[in-house]
């Protein structure tokens, strides 16, 4: 018996749902890539990107996932043998760390914990030993999908500039441009990259860079410069140069109605949106939490992200009740990853997200528990109770 008809729904993070108005912006003729059309489509996005980083310095669109644009990153300042520092908090700066390497770069990880955010002062404090600047640049992200953690990037800006290290400051805010606050000069960030598919609303196969003015002097200097990623042939005359070819012009359109749709609703309502829906996804996870079976992996409240939240599970199978979810309801959860393997499942709240999809979701998940005898509080009234109470009429 099952429960499940019509749209399958994705509590995943990443590819989110995409709305209705981004799908029906692509179904339309191709456009001519040498028409003045064009050069407008390309010129407002990679204004609209500037805004969305919140930064003064250069942007690029490139046609890639996200560890493409990591390559990008590094190839465009790093040489062969430069050192780099990779702040572990999850999954994803590791695996930035992984391309680094198969680039020739030697990679030094700063331990962490897939259930914190990165301390400052850790960082601070392994700078401090580097007197001979050996690090070229640190790597980061601002949340990780794997953990659910939220890293405090001003923070770790200050740690880098209280230890007086010149290494740049390389952010993947992946899971969190359009979700969350980034103010990528305020913050003193040197790279910031990202993708299409997550809080921006766009199907995958896009990716963002933005670099600031250190970034663009070690640019100069940089050994691992290669021809799609290069930001100075980017930058040439002729306006195909910015896609090193053919743009991918119905990505384009995608994206340029989900900006709009973004900033129509504003990115601090966005903001707002999101902080709303990952509390009451949390409560339910503290809810639920009072059978003793499930919990929320980041232990801190300030370090749990607003967009995706990562719950452990302690004597019950956490695919089982995955597919519970899938194959009777129609929800697709995240499942862990990394070390979080078989202990974990995930439940996405980013970017094309409200209420009725988040309480559906909570819903089904406690559905699934109930069903397979997983022991477990009431979560989903709590979600309600709290959105009831901070929504107003």
């Amino acid at each position: 018996m099952s429960v499940r008809a019509g749209r399958e729904f994705l509590a995943i993070p990443g590819p989110t749902t995409m709305p209705d108005a981004v799908l029906q912006a692509m179904h339309r003729p191709a456009l001519d890539i040498y028409s003045d059309a064009m050069v407008e489509l390309t010129d407002g996005l990679l204004r609209d990107l500037g805004r969305l980083f919140a930064t003064q310095g250069h942007c690029y669109i490139y046609i890639a996932n996200g560890h493409g644009a990591w390559e990008a990153v590094l190839s465009n300042v790093l040489s062969r043998g430069d050192k780099i520092l990779v702040l572990e908090s999850g999954r994803f700066a590791l695996g930035w760390g992984i391309v680094a390497s198969g680039l020739g770069i030697e990679v030094e990880i700063l331990k962490g914990d897939w259930r914190r955010a990165v301390r400052p002062a850790e960082l601070e404090a392994r700078l401090r030993q580097d007197t001979t600047h050996q690090i070229k640049a640190i790597v980061v992200v601002q949340i990780d999908t794997a953990s659910g953690v939220v890293n405090d990037i001003p923070a770790l800006s200050a740690a880098i500039k209280a230890a007086g290290h010149p290494a740049l400051l390389m952010v993947d805010a992946v899971a969190s441009l359009g979700c969350m606050p980034f103010q990528m000069d305020e913050w003193g960030v040197d790279v910031a990259m990202a993708s299409s598919q997550k809080g921006l609303m766009t199907p995958p196969g896009l990716s963002f860079v933005a670099a600031g003015p250190r970034a663009r002097e070690m640019h100069q200097r940089a050994g691992l410069r290669a021809p799609y990623w290069d930001w100075t042939l980017r930058e040439g005359p002729e306006h195909y140069m910015k896609y090193a070819g053919t743009a991918p012009v119905h990505l384009l359109f995608a994206l340029r109605q989900a900006i709009d749709m973004l900033f129509e609703e504003t990115l601090e309502g966005s903001f707002l949106r999101h902080r709303l829906l990952g509390e009451a996804v949390r409560r339910a996870v503290a809810g639920w939490a009072m059978g003793g079976a499930l919990s929320l992996n980041i232990t801190a409240p300030a370090e749990r992200s607003d967009t995706v939240t990562t719950v452990l599970v302690d004597g019950a199978d956490p695919l089982a009740l995955g597919r519970y979810c899938k194959e009777k309801c129609g929800v697709v959860l995240g499942l862990g990853i990394g070390e979080l393997s078989g202990r974990a499942f995930r439940i996405a709240h980013m970017g094309h997200v409200n209420a009725p999809m988040v309480l559906g979701t909570l819903g089904v998940v406690e559905m699934g528990l109930r069903a397979l005898n997983i022991p477990h509080g009431h979560g989903t009234e709590a979600a309600i109770d709290y959105l009831g109470d901070s929504v107003g009429a």
